[in-house]
């Protein structure tokens, strides 16, 4: 279906929103402050070489030297790992050049780790300059599929062409065009980067992996998007220089936003980001979900809340979590969902109702990108998925736990607490020959002991024969206490 995507950025974020009829059907977040290094490649300086641990630091213009492991060197596996290979300091000298490419970010005070085998991802492949192999994605797993998918890829490529491939998922569905893009924006990525490597002084960084702008070029934009519209001059302008290079189909296609209104503002996105974060999302029908994201799962919960509109009840449910369907397979792409999911449709006696549900889903679920399986309804009336983890879930990327609730979604009452704070002066009345006890906690739990507890608060400063004081903490949660022994 024919689509647009929306790019707003800012010095600290850039956010893309793809919109199919004016509706929101995908989201992506990308902040400066958490880019890593991983897929950058670096022509880098031998700094010191390690015999004893068989490694080597390099320099490549950080902070801290990188780490480079003789298993990562991609001379020393080619020639395997038995007792006759070349140790390190046979390969690697102290102020020797080396393409390396990061594998692993800096963690706390270790450096990056490097390999120096390159590899440039693509939509659809992942090409290996220094290999010949031709590889395929694990995920697919049907032989005859993986058989006619390498005979696909060794026909398009030119005769001459040094390098090896790996065939990603989403090549699966991909036309012979699409793949032969690919081909040439990846060969001419890397002829680019060797050009530049014979030029750069040591220690410099040759490539970097995408941003998010230009993400959307190779990744998310296809023959189906009419318009890409851009609110930044600056991101305008490399996304029109990487898509005359790369994608020249796409070049016309980008725009660059200057209305006065906000983008996200004039097309409602604003709005869809606050209700993709919303626990209920409400339908147009009057029912409405429940997403409860976990650490183990996510699960969805249909009801029909208001909606009475069927000619049954069979048909008021039948319609509804037609509609959920629907709704559930767009806020998946939106949420960025990943992982087991469990989908709770209401009860249905029908099998054909079932049947239909499930249906509808699948199809909705079509327009997603990422790799996903359905099984069909349990015994218990609830449909099993799995959708694959690409990135973070939107709330983890822009929200974290509530420091109230510590990311449970409810605390204790207020009279939970008093029988807490109860408690805790008995311990510490028995341990402590205190002259009296003063309690600090929040209005709420105070108002609690000047009203329904106080008969209890009072039968305890008789019990322990010590004053009790109040003092409320405005800045304290309602869970938060303290007792001070005077």
């Amino acid at each position: 279906m024919a689509h647009e995507i929306l790019i707003n950025v800012t010095p600290q974020e850039t956010r893309v929103a793809m919109l199919e009829q004016g509706v929101v059907q995908e989201l992506h977040i990308e902040r400066s402050s958490a880019r890593g290094l991983v897929g950058n490649i670096y022509l880098g300086r031998v700094a010191r070489v390690l015999p004893g641990m068989q490694s080597a630091f390099i320099e490549i213009g950080l902070e801290r030297a990188a780490f480079l492991h003789i298993a990562d060197i991609w001379e020393h596996r080619q020639n395997g790992h038995g007792g006759g290979d070349r140790p390190i300091e046979k390969i690697l000298h102290e102020g020797q050049s080396l393409l390396v490419q990061v594998i692993k970010d800096p963690i706390g005070t270790k450096g990056a780790r490097l390999s120096t085998q390159v590899s440039l991802a693509g939509r659809l492949l992942v090409y290996l300059p220094q290999d010949s192999h031709i590889g395929i994605s694990q995920r697919i797993g049907d032989e005859a599929e993986r058989e006619t998918l390498r005979e696909r890829l060794q026909h398009l490529l030119p005769e001459g062409l040094t390098g090896g491939f790996i065939i990603r998922t989403m090549a699966e569905t991909a036309s012979e065009r699409e793949m032969q893009a690919d081909i040439e924006y990846l060969t001419k990525l890397w002829s680019d980067l060797t050009l530049r490597s014979h030029e750069a002084p040591p220690a410099s960084l040759l490539y970097q992996d995408l941003d998010l702008a230009q993400r959307v070029l190779r990744d998310m934009s296809t023959d189906e998007t009419q318009r890409i519209l851009v609110d930044s001059r600056e991101t305008f302008v490399r996304m029109e220089d990487f898509a005359r290079q790369y994608t020249p189909a796409l070049t016309e296609r980008i725009n660059h936003y200057l209305g006065d209104r906000p983008l996200y503002d004039l097309h409602g996105v604003e709005d869809e980001i606050e209700r993709a974060l919303s626990r209920r999302v409400d339908l147009k029908s009057g029912g409405y979900l429940i997403f409860d994201q976990t650490e183990a799962m996510t699960t969805i919960d249909v009801n029909t809340g208001g909606f009475v509109g069927g000619r049954s009840f069979d048909d008021t449910i039948f319609k509804t979590n037609l509609e959920a369907a629907q709704v559930i397979a767009r806020q998946l792409r939106m949420r960025n969902l990943g992982g087991i999911i469990i989908i709770d449709f209401i009860d249905m006696d029908n099998g054909e109702h079932r049947n239909s549900v499930l249906n509808e889903l699948n199809r909705a679920l079509e327009k997603d990108r990422t790799r996903l399986t359905v099984n069909g309804f349990t015994q218990l009336g609830l449909v099993e998925m799995t959708r694959k983890r690409t990135r973070e879930s939107l709330a983890h990327v822009v929200c974290e736990p509530c420091p109230t609730c510590q990311g449970r979604g409810e605390y204790k009452t207020a009279q939970t607490i008093c029988y807490e704070i109860l408690r805790e002066i008995v311990r510490e009345s028995k341990q402590f020959n205190a002259r009296e006890f003063r309690i600090l906690a929040s209005q709420s739990v105070i108002d609690m002991f000047l009203d329904e507890e106080s008969q209890s608060l009072a039968q305890l400063g008789d019990f322990i024969a010590k004053p009790i004081s109040l003092q409320v903490e405005t800045l304290y949660t309602q869970e938060q206490y303290d007792i001070i022994l005077i």
